[in-house]
């Protein structure tokens, strides 16, 4: 009788490992573990400000903008680089510091970035050059006359949102909008090339 009390409670002992073993199989893996799901990209903070991922990732599309010479080209972000998006406008004060800033990243040559310039509150290009003869500009900067980067009249057909401003979107390798950050970001810090570094090395989608 003792062995067949203990015969039963192996059993029981048993089936309590199977459905436990079960359970587990059930469960998702943990990001640790999952090995095809994407790292977090390294934390960017500046000043107030600090990096947003943007889920889900839309892809960038082709911009009729119109350069400093006047003349409409249409943008698209190159297979296999980083594209930063900055937009401003002429009464912001930190656009003063924050366009500097992004001519002396594109001054660094650093492989496979690019960096655009788009203002927001002034469609007359000669506005935008007297602007840009008193402060330090990257040379890809742009006017945007057709309305297609931002919609003052319609914002639900702007391709960027403006929840403050200046703020400055990151194009991904494979032309997602990955993510953006407000205010003027201080890309030339240790925690800004870090960031740049992670989306240089992502493999385009």
């Amino acid at each position: 009788m003792a062995d067949d009390g203990r015969c039963i409670a192996l059993k029981r002992r048993d089936v309590l490992l199977a459905g436990a073993t079960a359970a587990a199989l059930l469960l998702p893996a943990s990001p640790s573990r999952a090995g095809s799901q994407e790292p977090d990209p390294p934390v960017f903070r500046s000043g107030r400000s600090q990096f947003i991922v943007e889920r889900p990732r839309n892809l960038l599309p082709a911009l009729k903008l119109q350069d400093l010479t006047g003349k409409d080209v249409t943008m698209s972000p190159k297979s296999g680089h980083v594209t930063l998006v900055n937009l401003w406008a002429t009464w912001c004060a930190a656009c003063k510091t924050d366009l500097p800033t992004l001519t002396a990243l594109g001054r660094m040559r650093i492989p496979g970035l690019d960096v655009w310039t788009i203002c927001t509150d002034r469609r007359d290009i000669r506005t935008i050059r007297r602007y840009a003869q008193a402060i330090e500009m990257p040379p890809q900067s742009f006017a945007d006359p057709h309305a297609q980067a931002t919609n003052p009249i319609d914002p639900d057909a702007s391709v960027f949102a403006i929840p403050a401003m200046p703020i400055t979107y990151l194009i991904g390798t494979g032309g997602l909008i990955e993510g953006y950050v407000t205010g003027a970001a201080e890309w030339l810090s240790g925690p800004g090339q870090a960031l740049l570094r992670y989306y240089l090395d992502q493999p385009p989608a």
